[in-house]
């Protein structure tokens, strides 16, 4: 016999709740407040996920999984790998729509530092997002967007870091809009590297001469 149907599925109630998150942090996140925001009891998601804890890990696990998913998807909707990378960092700053909701995230993240099995988590998600930054930033250079003589790694570490300080900077601020703010900080660590004409007539005539 088959088992009665869920209903409201899982994926819907993770987005819920990450919604929740951004708008009363940490210690707003209830299952109370997540089955109120799609129209469930707070004993399905009891249910479903155990405790206010289950539902952070799955919220947790999700993140990993759209973290590396997302930048395929990014890249075949662009038609350059930096406007790819510029797209990608904007998605990433999405959901901090305010400073309010960055506090409310970065209070999360300093939950992720003090719990081990969060901790795990947002590293992987640490992780996908320097691959993805890495791979966007190695096929700049290949198709001639970037100069050859880049050095993506430092160049991805770099990205990382000035995407992370301009989150914090924006919150204090309060000056624009967040996603312009990191588009900005992007391109002003792309523009020495970014190739010229004279790089790809460099890049031609070296090709030429070992042909």
């Amino acid at each position: 016999m088959a088992g009665r149907p869920r209903g409201v599925e899982d994926e819907v109630i993770l987005r819920a709740a990450a919604e929740v998150m951004g708008r009363v942090g940490p210690s707003g996140l209830t299952l109370a407040a997540v089955a109120r925001e799609v129209g469930l009891v707070p004993g399905t998601l009891v249910q479903r996920f155990g405790s206010k804890r289950g539902l952070i890990l799955a919220l947790a696990d999700r993140s990993v999984r759209d973290t590396e998913a997302l930048p395929d998807r990014i890249r075949g909707e662009q038609g350059s790998a930096l406007g790819a990378l510029a797209a990608l960092l904007a998605q990433w700053m999405a959901p901090m729509v305010s400073p309010e909701t960055f506090a409310n995230h970065l209070a999360f993240l300093c939950m992720d530092l003090t719990d081990p099995e969060l901790h795990e988590r947002a590293l992987a998600v640490h992780r996908a997002q320097r691959r993805a930054v890495g791979t966007l930033l190695a096929a700049a250079v290949s198709t001639g967007e970037l100069r050859a003589t880049t050095d993506v790694e430092a160049l991805t570490a770099t990205v990382q870091a000035v995407t992370s300080g301009a989150g914090l900077i924006w919150a204090l601020d309060r000056e624009g809009a967040l996603v312009q703010r990191v588009r900005h900080g992007l391109d002003a660590v792309l523009a020495p590297h970014v190739a010229t004409a004279t790089d790809a007539a460099t890049a031609t005539a070296t090709a030429a001469s070992t042909a």
